[in-house]
């Protein structure tokens, strides 16, 4: 297990050296706490406020709290410090070390990690993130983070292996999400299973994928097989 400790804690001194982007994000876990009993709303924001030291008003207009929209980018701001916790705990040199499906378990795990013990706020913002209307800014938050998350795994990909990998690892992610927020086994192990479970499917299918594209006069050729059925050979 990756230790969910190592990662940065809030820094009282410099809050007011940052802009209301970086306070959004610094203040994020602290909003996250209260959103367990106040939801994501104004009341979370003015609770990690006054934990943290910050006038609640400053809070507010960090997170944008009388708009539209407030508790998307609460839950949105809560996400960006779990991708940047991410990459600061499992940097290049440490995943280079390891094989791809330990990559993506380590990856997925240091999140699931960080959430423990949050789970009623995870639970809350899934309802929040399922509502049609943040519909587009939910398939947005989670094709970032597989993005991160593929990225800290080496993949260079840019052609539609790209696309496939981040849509599919955004899938299982957020499967696992599901899972973990009503998970009561001890130690999360029904959720772990369900990970290795996936990621054992994910790799059948990578491999599966590989063979269809793979270089060469064997493989299958969507265009070719067309293009006979159009042409069909006297």
């Amino acid at each position: 297990m990756i230790d969910t400790a190592a990662t940065p804690e809030l820094d009282t001194t410099t809050l007011d050296t940052l802009t209301l982007d970086e306070l959004r994000v610094e203040l994020a876990p602290l909003v996250a706490e209260a959103a367990m009993f106040d939801g994501w709303t104004e009341l979370a924001v003015d609770n990690a406020a006054f934990s943290a030291g910050v006038e609640p008003s400053v809070a507010r207009l960090a997170f944008a709290t009388g708009e539209r929209g407030a508790a998307m980018r609460m839950i949105a701001a809560w996400i960006e410090r779990i991708d940047a916790d991410m990459a600061r705990a499992l940097p290049p040199e440490h995943m280079a070390t390891l094989k791809i499906r330990e990559r993506i378990r380590q990856l997925v795990q240091f999140r699931l990690d960080a959430l423990t013990g949050m789970e009623e706020a995870l639970r809350r913002a899934l309802i929040e993130m399922a509502r049609p209307v943040n519909a587009a800014r939910t398939l947005q938050l989670g094709w970032h983070s597989a993005d991160a998350m593929w990225r800290l795994a080496g993949d260079t990909a840019t052609d539609l292996n790209h696309y496939t990998k981040r849509t599919t690892l955004a899938a299982l992610y957020a499967a696992t999400l599901a899972v973990f927020a009503e998970d009561r086994s001890e130690d999360h192990a029904d959720t772990r299973a369900f990970l290795d479970r996936r990621i054992e499917g994910v790799m059948r299918f990578e491999k599966v994928k590989a063979q269809f594209f793979k270089p060469g006069a064997e493989r299958f050729s969507p265009v070719r097989l067309l293009g006979r059925l159009r042409y069909p050979a006297r």
